[in-house]
């Protein structure tokens, strides 16, 4: 047992690396270890990296840099996607003492334990535990708990597709899921802690039921999963983070539109407007099925928030294509845009297509869509005043403000006051402010839902 230890985290990337952070973090804790900011001295440091970032190789630098300025004695271990992708890469960097893949990285406090207990550990390159990713065949449960207001659960790892711009695959495995039991046994926990929101996340939740080992599948469906959640008692709110529009069912939005704790927010990745370019990119639908999806959406849930993924400057992608995307993102009904810059990424098959798009104009087309999400959530936001909502605030003080979102994920502020933190509110929607944000001041001493 360490005792005397600290041991800081860093995770890059996406809410399914946060919920393994975090569980990764209550290992060590579980073994002594004490856990502190980023920003302090530890002893070790941790970076959960990812793939989909851009500059992932000089953002890790960085970071490393950042940790030894605290302690140039640390002992540093970088786990996750990139590490899986870029493993020699990521052991060559100053100061890097180990390097996890995909298999090993929730094995990160024995390897660790394994080197302090060796005075020699030190070397020019760190030490690599990677795998073939064909051994990622296996599903390690994660939650995240106590470092956010909403929790992150993690149902479901890796996946099937090939999509011609993505290295998850080479970085996560193959599909696979928690069983229906632990996903519900690690609800209850989380809520047990007086956390009010989850949020369920995996790299392609909608694809939940193939088994722990990707070999078979499970008896419960997608469908079955977001049902069950919705019986459990002392679950105030659920959200569903990211779903491929192909698996977003009907019956699922019904359930939603029904549901007495899932909330009318859904992100459903487009990734191109043309379906030129979705053939390209491997895509298992077309923008007419997308189109279909919204307007059910909206159909059963007019206030519902939409966001969307989506890809510029792919190759081909010509200003018609472009086009193409801007104008049917313009006309759907949608909330806001998550705009990724394509960046060529090693062993795809799109790196090695014609027509690459110079860079100059895949910066000027992210501008533009950028600039497009800005106006939907203007538009969306301005839908909802004279509505009132409920409000989950958060528990950081910006600035003299306290932030919350309402169940359709509307952003609202009002002036700090701890009291509110982790709480639920009614909110009359009235205004909207300069920075965009819905403002709202308690007229008197809040209270609770």
């Amino acid at each position: 047992m360490v005792s005397s230890k600290k041991v800081a985290f860093y995770t890059l990337g996406c809410k399914l690396n946060f919920s393994e952070t975090s569980t990764i973090a209550r290992g060590f804790k579980n073994q002594g270890y004490e856990r502190v900011d980023f920003n302090e001295a530890a002893d070790i440091y941790v970076i959960n990296t990812c793939s989909v970032t851009e500059n992932a190789d000089k953002r890790f630098k960085s970071i490393v840099k950042q940790a030894l300025k605290s302690n140039d004695e640390a002992f540093i271990a970088a786990i996750g996607c990139y590490a899986q992708l870029k493993p020699k890469e990521l052991a060559a960097v100053d100061g890097v003492d180990l390097v996890l893949g995909a298999t090993e990285k929730f094995k990160v406090d024995y390897y660790i334990n394994s080197l302090l207990d060796n005075p020699d550990r030190t070397g020019s390159l760190g030490q690599i535990h990677s795998c073939e990713i064909s051994e990622a065949d296996f599903y390690v449960g994660s939650y995240s708990i106590g470092d956010r207001t909403r929790a992150f659960l993690k149902v479901q790892d890796g996946c099937d597709y090939k999509c011609t711009y993505c290295t998850i695959p080479l970085a996560r495995g193959i599909s696979r899921s928690d069983t229906m039991e632990n996903v519900i046994a690690n609800a209850q926990k989380i809520s047990s802690k007086g956390i009010k929101e989850i949020v369920l996340t995996g790299v392609n939740i909608g694809d939940y039921g193939k088994g722990e080992f990707g070999n078979k599948r499970h008896e419960h469906t997608f469908l079955d999963l977001i049902r069950k959640l919705d019986e459990v008692d002392g679950i105030e709110r659920l959200r569903i983070s990211s779903i491929e529009p192909n698996l977003l069912k009907d019956d699922a939005i019904e359930l939603v539109s029904q549901s007495r704790a899932f909330v009318p927010h859904f992100h459903i990745p487009l990734q191109s407007g043309s379906n030129i370019l979705l053939k390209k990119m491997k895509r298992r639908y077309m923008r007419e099925l997308y189109e279909d999806r919204v307007a059910k959406i909206k159909e059963l849930m007019p206030h519902a928030c939409i966001g969307v993924d989506v890809i510029v400057g792919f190759p081909g992608e010509t200003d018609e294509l472009f086009l193409e995307t801007y104008e049917f993102l313009n006309a759907l009904d949608i909330s806001y845009l998550h705009v990724f810059t394509y960046s060529e990424r090693d062993n795809t098959e799109a790196a090695e297509m014609e027509g690459v798009v110079p860079k100059a104009i895949r910066t000027k087309r992210s501008k533009m869509l950028r600039g497009l999400s800005v106006k939907k959530r203007r538009a969306f936001y301005e839908s909802q005043m004279g509505l009132q909502k409920t409000v989950l605030f958060e528990g950081e003080n910006k600035e003299g403000y306290i932030h919350g979102f309402t169940e359709n994920y509307v952003k609202v502020k009002a002036p700090w006051n701890p009291n509110l933190v982790n709480t639920l509110h009614q909110v009359d929607l009235k205004h909207i402010d300069d920075d965009g944000l819905v403002r709202f001041d308690f007229a008197s001493s809040p209270e609770l839902v």
